[in-house]
């Protein structure tokens, strides 16, 4: 487990490892975690065309990144397979010298049609999210704008399509708490699949959140541990997210992203780009730094590296952290996830 020396440090020197890259804020979900359809309906205001970065742009910003130590890329939203050509843009990134991996996060409604064009284009996994396996508590969730099965179908494509899988189950009690222990049941029996629950977090101001919806991780691990024995694995390198466990009976493995009650700021990797070409330090950002106004301006591949360094150099967010010492700190601005990318 190693740190990417090469990389810029911040503040608190944490190497920069991990770029994710929103190319859209539109979804065809309505979750309401992050969606939810009394904010944006039907005729919401999306960002418009001329605003959000294109493939030649995010491509030449992704490259300067990768040439500072980036190795990894997550393609996000949004929903990213509503964009026009997403197979051009994976093509596009697969290009770069030295970038190891490729990942693209969706509701996994459209993976049927993109799977396999997706994955000759050089992406390499895909993160699904899937709150419920009871379609009920599904569609509650995510605004009755799809099913379990529509999923599930996008998942299929996916194996079949030889890309990695792991599914993201976003737990808030009193909505889907009941469907732990049936979503680890169901995919125990697929080894090459990773379910992660992941914490009920504060991100934007939309989502209605409070602590006391959160369901510590440590609670979801004892009520699976009534079902199957799990043992703690070690991290695959620095600024893993997830805390993972694999079954003793099973080659499965889930896994935990405990950012509310086990926080994992000391050794966050991850550097954020919305559609409209801002970057964000932290999922819980209140201000972005404009990116896409340097590239349009005619900046050199220099000029972008070395505002992308200055960026960095100067980064301190430990918003997990603070609310872990105050349960609410004081109040800021918050950017909607569906804009930043999760």
């Amino acid at each position: 487990m190693t740190k990417n020396n090469n990389a810029p440090l911040d503040t608190l020197k944490r190497p920069l490892f991990d770029l994710r890259i929103s190319i859209t804020d539109r979804c065809n979900f309505r979750c309401t975690y992050c969606m939810p359809s009394d904010i944006f309906p039907t005729d919401y205001g999306f960002l418009p065309k001329t605003t959000i970065l294109s493939y030649e742009e995010i491509i030449k910003i992704a490259t300067n990144f990768v040439e500072l130590g980036v190795r990894k890329v997550r393609v996000t939203g949004g929903e990213p397979l509503l964009r026009k050509d997403v197979v051009q843009l994976v093509e596009g990134l697969n290009k770069i010298e030295n970038l190891r991996e490729i990942g693209l996060t969706t509701n996994g409604v459209l993976l049927p049609k993109y799977a396999k064009q997706l994955k000759n284009a050089g992406l390499k996994r895909v993160n699904v999210s899937l709150d419920a396996i009871n379609n009920d508590v599904f569609t509650k969730m995510n605004g009755n704008k799809g099913t379990v099965t529509d999923v599930l179908k996008g998942i299929d494509a996916a194996l079949d399509a030889g890309l990695g899988v792991k599914i993201n189950m976003v737990v808030r009690k009193g909505w889907n708490e009941q469907e732990i222990v049936p979503m680890a049941k169901y995919f125990k029996e697929k080894s090459n699949i990773t379910l992660r629950f992941i914490e009920f977090m504060d991100v934007g101001a939309s989502n209605g959140w409070r602590l006391d919806d959160v369901i510590p991780s440590k609670e979801i691990l004892n009520e699976l541990q009534k079902f199957s024995q799990l043992e703690p694995v070690n991290p695959d390198y620095y600024g893993e997210v997830a805390k993972r466990y694999k079954y003793l009976d099973s080659d499965s493995e889930i896994g935990f992203i405990t950012s509310v009650t086990e926080t994992f700021c000391s050794s966050c990797t991850r550097i954020r780009i919305s559609a409209d070409g801002k970057i964000y330090t932290c999922l819980f950002a209140s201000e972005g730094h404009d990116i896409k106004s340097i590239v349009r301006n005619g900046a050199t591949n220099d000029d972008i590296k070395d505002y992308i360094i200055d960026v960095w150099n100067k980064r301190e967010d430990r918003y997990s952290d603070v609310r872990h010492i105050n349960t609410f700190p004081e109040k800021r601005k918050k950017i909607e996830m569906s804009y930043i990318g999760g």
